[in-house]
């Protein structure tokens, strides 16, 4: 059985669980937080350097 990666407990199956993968709404919350505050980070992107953002946007008119 899977593993509340917050608190350890066991998890309940997708199907049976709102909160997938924690194990109550308590630790979904307390994952949050910490993305919040800065304790989770993404160490790189994930995103091709290909792909480029920063350009000119072509969603709206320009004077």
């Amino acid at each position: 059985m899977k593993r509340c990666p917050v608190c350890g407990e066991a998890v309940a199956p997708r199907s049976a669980n709102p909160v997938f993968p924690f194990c109550k709404p308590r630790c979904k919350q307390i994952d949050l937080g910490q993305w919040l505050g800065g304790e989770y980070v993404i160490s790189q992107s994930l995103l091709p350097a290909s792909v480029g953002f920063g350009g000119p946007r072509h969603d709206r008119e320009t004077d």
